[in-house]
């Protein structure tokens, strides 16, 4: 699957590691109804982390339609709030 981290570009992350992805999806997703400005930073980054280390980056002149698009790691809480669907960031 190719991710695009806003900002950043583009990694193709195979789908075995989508559950490694949800389960930090969910705790962002959770930080964010409570309101945890803490814990969603840190989750935010762990999630962006994970798909820098789990993912082969594109090359930067390689323009693939996205599967999943993530939020800058400096987004905000707000920012991130307007991205969520319905699952959250990561479908699943």
């Amino acid at each position: 699957m190719i991710v695009r981290i806003m900002g950043e570009g583009q990694v193709t992350v195979d789908e075995s590691h989508l559950p490694e992805l949800d389960k930090l999806d969910d705790e962002l997703l959770a930080e964010m109804e409570s309101g945890d400005e803490a814990g969603f930073r840190r989750t935010l980054t762990a999630l962006l982390d994970a798909v820098r280390r789990l993912g082969t980056p594109l090359p930067d002149d390689s323009l693939e339609p996205s599967q999943l698009i993530l939020p800058a790691s400096d987004a905000t809480l707000e920012e991130v709030r307007e991205l969520l669907g319905d699952e959250g960031l990561i479908p699943g």
